[in-house]
């Protein structure tokens, strides 16, 4: 049985408390979420002898929340990822947001979901944050109210319950931006991890890493991780693959093979003997290899310095740039209609 407890985690700037959550299960695992941005901030899980180490970056007071740009653990919305000219079109109308990435739009703007208080409720052994987005918040058509369940199973698997209601025609591409280290956080980059991508083709991207339209397959290229790669063992060959220097690394849509809930990705790491799995029922999955991170502040947990590449994320969506392209299947929630999306992050050890 999972066990949820709430204590103080400081204020912000305005004076507003945040609040704490560990969800807890009987083996003494346990992940922590705050209702500032909903971000996920440890997720704590044995190694392959049993030790329990936080899996996840975050930080140690509400206000380095707040001030950090890296969205690290937070929720994501209304639309994760980037749009191009940070305007975007529905019927006959045309949408303008405000640019907060050169003159696209990424993450949902600068006062996105990820900045936002959430209103949290301990349902039982879930976890439940609302968010109602008004009509015209960063741009965004039509009054929105997002839902997004947390829970932790007896088995470690972190379950994202995510689902939105619209009065208007909007658009909505909820995600989470966690940054995982199976060895720890704190201790040194993600490039020895093993990585398995379910997917044949991505969607290459242009010098501002908006997806340009098309699909590519990964076979011949640094972007196959059909068999288990390590992800340092092809991400300096940038003067070969012109979409590593775009990115600076990986900073790419994967389109996961099949429909429906499957798994997207497995993730693990020979020197713990931990493993995640990643399992959604969205098209697509960022896999981002934190070329952004850098030392300067906020300082992690403990008052490290969080350094590139020391996590890497999953980031399940709507393919990136998709309301440009005809082809893409568009993130488009029409008024009235419930957005419902699942994603699981299952944590294990190597057998």
């Amino acid at each position: 049985m999972t066990n949820i407890t709430k204590k103080p985690f400081g204020k912000l700037s305005t004076g507003e408390e945040v609040s704490l959550f560990e969800l807890k299960n009987s083996s003494g695992a346990y992940v922590e979420i705050i209702d500032f941005g909903g971000a996920i901030r440890s997720i704590v899980v044995p190694d392959r002898e049993g030790r329990l180490g936080d899996v996840a970056l975050g930080y140690d007071s509400a206000s380095d929340y707040e001030k950090q740009g890296k969205f690290i653990g937070a929720l994501i919305g209304r639309h994760g990822n980037r749009i191009e000219g940070a305007r975007f079109k529905i019927g006959r109308r045309v949408f303008a947001l405000e640019p907060n990435d050169g003159r696209n739009s990424l993450h949902g703007g600068f006062n996105g979901f990820d900045k936002k208080m959430w209103k949290a409720e301990i349902d039982g052994e879930t976890l439940v944050l609302k968010y109602h987005s008004a009509d015209g918040e960063e741009g965004f058509p039509g009054n929105l109210d997002a839902t997004v369940k947390y829970s932790f199973t007896e088995d470690n698997a972190l379950v994202i319950d995510y689902s939105a209601v619209s009065d208007e025609d909007t658009v909505c591409n909820l995600t989470n931006h966690c940054y995982f280290n199976l060895n720890g956080e704190g201790s040194g980059d993600v490039l020895g991890h093993v990585l398995q991508i379910e997917a044949d083709h991505y969607t290459p991207c242009n010098r501002e890493c908006l997806p340009m339209g098309f699909v590519a397959k990964v076979d011949g290229t640094p972007f196959d991780f059909t068999v288990p790669t390590a992800v340092g063992e092809r991400i300096g060959d940038r003067r070969r693959f012109e979409q590593l220097a775009f990115g600076n690394g990986y900073d790419h849509n994967f389109c996961i093979n099949g429909s429906g809930f499957r798994r997207a990705a497995t993730l693990s790491s020979p020197e713990s003997g931990r493993v995640m799995e990643v399992y959604t029922d969205l098209p697509g999955m960022q896999f981002y290899s934190g070329n952004g991170l850098d030392s300067r502040e906020p300082f992690g947990k403990g008052g490290r310095p969080i350094n590139r590449r020391e996590g890497l994320c999953l980031e399940t969506q709507f393919y990136p740039n998709a309301m440009r392209h005809p082809n893409f299947e568009k993130p488009i929630l029409r008024a009235g209609e419930l957005w419902h999306h699942v994603t699981v992050y299952s944590f294990g050890v190597e057998k």
